[in-house]
């Protein structure tokens, strides 16, 4: 009967140590904010860029790989420098730091869910005063003191605010892990802008190279037609002026492409003195993009993720501020062997010992606490602002360049006409002139026509280049929010990631 009586009332003392061992968590519990949707792009009618070839659609199952996006524009000299950046780039270099740091906190935060022992070895030695007010010593004394303590504290986490600590520091990491992803993204994204850069200034330079070979040829036309007397000196002028003006242009083009192989080399780890990219021309039209829906932006793209974790970050902290409110208990023991002499150290009567509990409640703090709840619910609703508006802010760059897109590929087909109808322009004012029945005015207007509508042909196709990158970027390239880490070395459950859609 005894024993069963004493299974019977060790119950509730066993879910009572239990209760005080695991607490409980005070503060909201966390829900992810809603934020400003539609249901379709504005600018994305399917019909309107697959006539452009530059949209598709993304289907489930795309079997196409997508972790090297860049690679749809089929330039290996871009696949290398991309690869080159990946391993070599100083400030990916950073944010992965930075990772690895805050993943390290984890670990640092999460050391309070347990006690705190500790160790240390003392020794003294003891002289009494020889006038020493006290009555019944005879003489003074001199003895040593050899110490050999163990300590141990433990804040029992009743209110939950270490674990809400360590879910903090979780999501934190998982917010950096984003910003990593941002930066790479980023990063790669400012190379390939810069290589279609330095290809435009390639094609540039190509079509002025080409032009000033041909007004050589038509001054050298022009000068024969004076010393044959078929065309005034002010001929030959227009033609040099014509000629020396072009050669400007095709000088200055060197300036923007040399800037921009300087940004390349940066950016991939090298300096520029020791980089150089041979010319090569711009491709002829943008590659297609797969992209999702608007409902699959949130889950693309990296910093909306780390906005995501932030406010649940921020969430954890009101519950740690709301913890402060409540009584805390701590759990204090301490033991070891205390001797006068190394005989007696480690003998069975100098052990000592002692445990007790500590309950602390705040009382008056001058509105600290007050304060501090405060701060951290505004840190909150400015952390849910933060992360709707970087919604909003991806929506609009993606409507951007949706709209660059479809309307840089009507404007691109003006130009080639424009292009044409230039040629043609060029070619009868030259026959006239050639004939002796137009001035050269005439053609000097035409040749200005025709490299005008050329460039601006080139020019077209590095703003459609462009914009399907930034197209990629607002799109989230090929991330998602599945590549947030789990974060297990630090012993957190699998699956411990909110998602960013329900």
């Amino acid at each position: 009967m005894r024993l069963a009586g004493w299974g019977f009332a060790r119950r509730p003392l066993t879910g009572a140590v239990v209760l005080l061992l695991t607490g409980c968590n005070v503060g909201p519990k966390y829900a992810t904010p809603a934020t400003p949707m539609s249901g379709i792009f504005k600018e994305a009618t399917p019909a309107d860029y697959q006539n452009a070839g530059a949209w598709r659609p993304a289907h489930p199952g795309d079997a196409t790989p997508r972790d090297k996006w860049w690679q749809m524009f089929g330039d290996p000299e871009l696949d290398k420098l991309e690869d080159e950046l990946t391993a070599a780039n100083q400030n990916l270099m950073v944010a992965e730091a930075r990772f690895r740091e805050a993943r390290a906190m984890i670990g640092f935060q999460r050391a309070a869910e347990f006690p705190t022992i500790s160790a240390g070895i003392g020794t003294a030695s003891l002289q009494d005063s020889a006038n020493q007010p006290y009555f019944g010593v005879k003489s003074p004394t001199q003895e040593g003191q050899l110490q050999l303590p163990f300590d141990l504290s433990y804040e029992i986490d009743l209110w939950g605010q270490v674990r809400r600590t360590v879910s903090a520091a979780r999501e934190e990491a998982q917010a950096t892990a984003a910003d990593l992803e941002t930066a790479r993204l980023s990063l790669h994204a400012e190379l390939a802008l810069d290589y279609i850069e330095v290809r435009s200034a390639d094609a540039q330079q190509r079509l002025l190279d080409d032009t000033v070979k041909a007004y050589t040829d038509a001054l050298r036309v022009t000068r024969n037609r004076l010393e044959g007397g078929f065309a005034p000196v002010s001929d030959v002028a227009q033609a040099e002026t014509q000629l020396d003006t072009t050669r400007v242009q095709d000088t200055d083009i060197g300036v923007m492409r040399a800037q921009f192989e300087h940004a390349i080399a940066v950016l991939i780890g090298k300096p520029p003195a020791t980089f150089s990219l041979p010319p090569a021309p711009l491709n002829p039209r943008p590659p297609p993009i797969d992209s999702g829906m608007p409902s699959e932006l949130l889950q693309q793209r990296p910093d909306i993720a780390a906005a995501e974790r932030r406010v649940a970050e921020a969430n954890d902290q009101i519950g740690i501020a709301e913890a402060a409110f409540y009584p805390s208990l701590n759990l204090n023991a301490a033991a070891g062997f205390e001797g006068t002499k190394g005989a007696n150290w480690f003998v069975w009567p100098s052990l000592f010992w002692a445990v007790g509990t500590s309950l602390t409640q705040p009382l008056f703090d001058g509105g600290r606490l007050h304060a501090q709840s405060k701060q951290v619910q505004a840190a909150y609703e400015a952390a849910v602002a933060t992360y709707r508006q970087t919604t909003l802010t991806a929506f609009q760059q993606v409507e951007d360049n949706l709209s660059a897109l479809r309307i840089l590929a009507r404007e691109a087909q003006q130009q080639r006409e424009a292009v044409t109808a230039a040629d043609n322009a060029l070619r009868i004012f030259t026959n006239l002139y050639v004939g002796g029945r137009d001035t050269y005015l005439q053609v000097i207007t035409a040749q200005e026509f025709a490299l005008t509508n050329q460039r601006n042909d080139v020019d077209i196709m590095r703003r459609r280049m462009e914009a399907s990158i930034r197209l990629v970027k607002a799109l989230g390239g090929d991330w998602n929010v599945g590549k947030l880490p789990a974060l297990e070395e630090h012993g957190l459950p699998r699956g411990a990631i909110v998602p960013l859609a329900h």
